[in-house]
């Protein structure tokens, strides 16, 4: 059997290593645009920081030790520009065509932001690849920077801030949205945390974003939408991020913002799978198909259509949007969608400690939110996945040694009961 496997980070390493362990004989070839191993993108801002090595980025080592332990055929700094599903044939970007019995796309996402008058191509700084966090690296390392703007208040923004917060750098953080973690995070729950953001002297700029840019020296004069002028010497965009769809024919593939794939990471197009974030599985929540960027996601995904693909018997349900994140000395962790409507449940002290505030609709979670207690994320998660794969007429309980655990970390059962269903 023949594989290719377009796409060389978390999904394309777990297809790999499951196709692996089902056909030890099978021809693997990968196809890179880079020359980097799979790497944690979430990791970049400590690599910038100088509390990661490099190398502490690769959790599978370096290019050469996954070749080797997985017996793959690497095609590095090679470009394909096009996939024929029904051919099941690749083409690469010097013309070379090849053919393979299955084909995994796993090409990802890339950073996205729109232009800005004003604004040179390659003044503007992203955070997504190894590429993005080197160049950074070396701006920092090597130019006066005294102000900085960040634009973006996503996990990926909040790390960027606080990297250039802590070299003393003055930042402002804006995003068009009216607070912060617009998609993670309810209101009172943003509300403290940007409280806590601002007397770490960070500048938040909400309901707003750049409208312009003009030159003034080495500096940047950033007219923002709301009026307000923000000077700086270095702009950051994490406005979003585009899934990598292009080398796939729509006309083959069924294709919205990203590749719709089922449980087994088939797309509609035999023979062709996708998996990671340039794909969109099942969203167990809202019960549609979504991109659900996340580095564990990416792995299941990655090694479920290795398992089908070498003829195994590879199911992934699907998953839940979820986040969870450390800064400035916090934790926030979302789960599920907290802009629901429902029965609202909280418990903690939102200032200090322990935060924990639920929504319930129809007697069962449909979004939580966590402040400052990461250990309890497992359990609640737990119950959160059991939930939705139980009847309606269902009613699960959380387990006695995870009940323990929350109690422990400051729970009232009281409040488990009411995560349960239970009216009080």
């Amino acid at each position: 059997m023949r594989y290719a496997i377009i796409g060389f980070g978390c999904a394309g390493y777990h297809c790999a290593a499951q196709i692996r362990k089902i056909d030890p004989q099978g021809s693997v070839s990968v196809f890179s645009d880079h020359s980097d191993s799979p790497y944690n993108p979430m990791l970049t801002t400590y690599y910038i920081a100088g509390l990661l090595p490099r190398e502490g980025m690769l959790p599978f080592g370096t290019l050469e030790e996954a070749a080797g332990r997985l017996r793959l055929e690497i095609y590095r700094d090679c470009r394909v520009t096009r996939v024929h599903g029904k051919d099941r044939e690749i083409l690469l970007e010097d013309g070379r065509r090849m053919e393979f019995d299955r084909i995994l796309i796993a090409t990802g996402a890339s950073a996205w932001a729109p232009p800005i008058p004003g604004l040179n191509p390659g003044e503007a700084f992203s955070m997504r690849t190894m590429a993005d966090a080197d160049r950074l690296r070396l701006a920092l390392n090597t130019r006066p920077i005294r102000q900085a703007i960040v634009v973006g208040a996503s996990m990926a923004g909040i790390k960027v801030a606080e990297l250039l917060n802590n070299r003393g750098i003055t930042v402002t953080l804006a995003d068009l949205a009216p607070g912060i973690f617009p998609l993670a995070a309810c209101g009172e729950v943003a509300e403290e945390i940007e409280r806590r953001v601002e007397r770490t002297g960070v500048n938040l700029a909400f309901g707003c974003t750049i409208g312009s840019v003009s030159h003034e020296g080495k500096s940047l004069i950033c007219s923002m939408t709301d009026g307000r002028t923000v000077r700086a010497q270095l702009v950051v965009l994490c406005i979003g991020t585009r899934a990598n769809t292009g080398l796939a024919d729509p006309g083959e593939i069924l294709i919205n913002r990203g590749i719709v794939v089922n449980e087994r990471m088939e797309t509609s197009c035999p023979g062709i799978y996708a998996a990671g974030d340039c794909c969109e599985g099942t969203d167990l929540l809202a019960g549609d198909t979504k991109i659900i960027g996340l580095w564990a996601n990416a792995g299941h995904q990655g090694g479920t259509a290795g398992l089908t693909m070498a003829g195994g018997s590879g199911c992934f349900e699907g998953n839940i949007p979820h986040n969870i994140t450390h800064f400035m000395g916090m934790d926030f962790i979302g789960l599920g969608d907290s802009r629901q409507q429902g029965r609202i449940l909280t418990c903690g002290n939102l200032e200090k400690g322990l935060y924990i505030r639920a929504v319930l609709t129809d007697g069962r979670l449909a979004g939580v939110n966590i402040l400052d207690n990461y250990r309890i994320s497992g359990a609640v998660k737990n119950y959160f996945y059991r939930q939705l794969a139980s009847s309606p007429s269902e009613r699960p309980v959380i387990s006695r040694i995870q009940r323990g655990i929350l109690v422990r970390e400051g729970l009232r059962p009281s409040f488990l009961r009411q995560l349960e269903g239970e009216l009080i």
